[in-house]
């Protein structure tokens, strides 16, 4: 996909399918490995070198992004090494085509078995459900922080010591999601795009390119299907 250097909202959980790849920080090292768990955040690119990949989306307010930090190498930004490396990359082989959800949902728990780690604050609990809902993407932390009972900056600090993520690139990562949830019907990427909460299409553009190292013509000009589960998470096969 000849991604650039880019720092995604939610931490991404990598696996090289064929082969092992490199996870490239911008003001860092280059790391070999075939499972790798990038940090939201933190500005990196991965060469695949030609090779397919798995790359799985965490929801930092779900329990799952914390199981899943079950790497035995590495540090904060970049951890490598899945424990359970080997059936990962095997079932990561699976999930070409039309995989049953089922299916995914095993290869996501062999990741990180949900409602294995410690919970969330209840009050970021409710205020990542309210973005995530069909019309919540346009929520301003101020009406958020009112409704936790929190001044702005004291709901701030509490969702990014919760999530490891500020609350803007959570919102712009649950703006992301319902773009994928309105192509299931709208064929129109634009006008999914200023309907999620993006001011227009180049906004979207930019943001995307941003997240995911290149921009949506890159990704679109290739046959995609999208599909909005109904988890947190998402899986995108490459």
């Amino acid at each position: 996909m000849e991604l650039g250097f880019h720092s995604g909202a939610v931490s991404c959980l990598a696996v090289g399918v064929d082969a092992e790849f490199t996870v490239e920080l911008e003001h860092g090292p280059r790391h070999r490995a075939r499972t790798a768990l990038v940090a939201a955040r933190v500005r990196h690119r991965i060469v695949a070198d030609g090779g397919r990949m798995a790359f799985c989306y965490l929801d930092p307010a779900s329990a799952r992004e914390r199981a899943c930090r079950r790497m035995t190498d590495g540090g904060p930004e970049v951890a490598l090494h899945h424990e359970r490396e080997a059936e990962l990359v095997r079932r990561a082989a699976s999930l070409e085509g039309d995989v049953p959800l089922p299916e995914v949902r095993g290869w996501l728990d062999l990741a990180g078995p949900d409602g294995l780690a410690g919970r969330l604050d209840p009050r970021v609990r409710r205020a990542a459900g309210r973005l995530a809902g069909p019309s919540g993407q346009r929520l301003a932390a101020k009406e958020l922080a009112a409704e936790a009972g929190l001044s702005v900056s004291g709901f701030l600090r509490l969702f990014r010591a919760e999530t490891g993520t500020t609350f803007r690139r959570y919102r712009l990562w649950a703006r992301m999601l319902r773009v994928a949830a309105l192509l299931e019907t709208w064929p129109d990427l634009s006008t999914a795009a200023v309907e999620a909460g993006f001011a227009s299409p180049s906004h979207f553009s930019s943001s995307f390119h941003a997240t995911f190292g290149l921009r949506p013509s890159a990704l679109f000009s290739r046959p995609v299907a999208i599909s909005a589960t109904e988890w947190p998470e998402s899986v995108t096969r490459k």
